[in-house]
């Protein structure tokens, strides 16, 4: 193994065990092993190749079958263009490719762990990009995040995608069929990604925003399980976020270079454009974090008026069942009074005071009268009745 090979190898492995000590359960996307083997034997860099050509201004004169075929035919013939497209390489098969073109070990190192965010780096007369690809998925909907790391040298283009978003195959054809852009080399292919990769952020921001109009919609319909859907909105929208807000720099930083290191009108232009659709993103992604702000302060606004309606019609109920409950035992009283007067005279015993009593009964119902007639009036000033 090479010096170089050597120290790129130290920190990326001292990353891929920190990554694996904090997910041990990781997904491909960052252990960066998607594909088996035998036990010690790395697989070629081949294996994870899935398009490589070489061009000739503008267009497209060879299709190496392999690598090195690609890397030896490219010093072979000046004045041609390498354009190679890797789809998660393992570290081996990475640190291959960046051997052959003498990549930057930092960015190797980024490349290999994944899981960057998105930035633009210069590391002599190579660029280093990071870009952060979405797409809107409908059955789930959901918002499906990918990361393409870019390194663009004088002669070659190199993209290492770990995601199936963006779709590099039609960024490759549509510049096949514009050769006097292709022509402009490996800036061209540049701009080319990074306008695939804005242009595909214009379905997620509509997606998101069908997203939003249905949770108004239930947030005023009292959908109890709204919150949950907010939550978990707002956690794409700021994922989206973090992937559109740092290209705005990046376009920046190209835009800085255009005098410097002579980049052609034409790409100007084209550049102007996707920083145009990139701040349209952006802005529309600030509105849709406040909005799902405001609307999950709405909901929570909603809900505790909802609760405090419940607890005042249960505070209303228990009044009435209370009030009932009062009428019925003033009743009950004013009924019990003559029951516990006519028992004791229902009594079959023969001394009995004034048993024998002309007037005991008349008296006794007078005494009923009398008694039920106090009970009513001090319940009816006491409103139980």
């Amino acid at each position: 193994m090479s010096d170089w090979r050597s120290r790129a190898l130290r920190p990326a492995k001292r990353a891929l065990r920190r990554s694996q000590d904090r997910y041990p359960q990781s997904p491909p996307e960052l252990s960066m092993d998607p594909r088996g083997g035998e036990p010690g034997k790395p697989p070629p860099a081949e294996e994870s190749v899935v398009t490589s050509a070489i061009y000739r201004d503008g267009q497209r004169v060879d299709g190496p079958p392999n690598l090195a075929e690609t890397c030896q035919r490219l010093r072979d013939q000046p004045g041609t263009m390498a354009w190679i497209g890797l789809y998660r390489p393992t570290e081996a098969q990475l640190l291959t490719v960046a051997e052959e073109f003498g990549l930057h070990e930092l960015a190797v190192e980024d490349a290999i762990v994944a899981h960057q965010r998105p930035k633009l780096e210069r590391y002599g007369d190579t660029l280093f990009v990071v870009l952060r690809a979405a797409r809107y998925l409908d059955e789930s909907e959901e918002v499906d995040f990918g990361e393409v790391h870019i390194f663009v040298g004088a002669n070659f283009v190199l993209t290492v995608r770990h995601g199936q978003a963006p779709d590099l195959t039609a960024v490759r054809r549509r510049m096949e069929n514009d050769p006097d852009l292709l022509r402009l080399g490996p800036e061209a292919v540049l701009y080319a990604i990074l306008d695939s990769v804005v242009d595909g952020y214009a379905p997620v921001v509509g997606g998101l925003q069908n997203d939003i109009d249905e949770i108004e919609t239930e947030v005023f319909g009292g959908d109890p399980r709204v919150s949950r859907r907010i939550y978990e909105l707002s956690r794409e929208v700021i994922e989206f976020q973090r992937a559109t807000r740092p290209l705005l720099d990046i376009l920046s930083g190209l835009t800085a270079g255009f005098e410097k290191y002579g980049t052609d009108e034409e790409l100007r232009r084209y550049l102007g454009d996707v920083a145009d659709h990139a701040t349209t993103a952006s802005e529309r992604v600030n509105e849709f974090r406040q909005i799902l702000a405001d609307i999950l302060t709405l909901n929570a606004t909603l809900v505790s008026q909802s609760q405090n309606e419940e607890v005042k019609s249960l505070t209303q109920a228990s009044y009435t069942q209370n009030e009932e409950i009062k009428r019925i035992s003033a009743w009950a009283a004013i009924l019990f009074a003559p029951t516990v007067i006519g028992t004791v005279y229902g009594m079959n015993f023969d001394h009995i005071p004034e048993l024998h009593w002309t007037l005991g009964y008349p008296f006794a119902l007078f005494l009923m009268l009398m008694v039920c007639s106090t009970l009513f009036i001090l319940f009816k000033r006491r409103d139980w009745l």
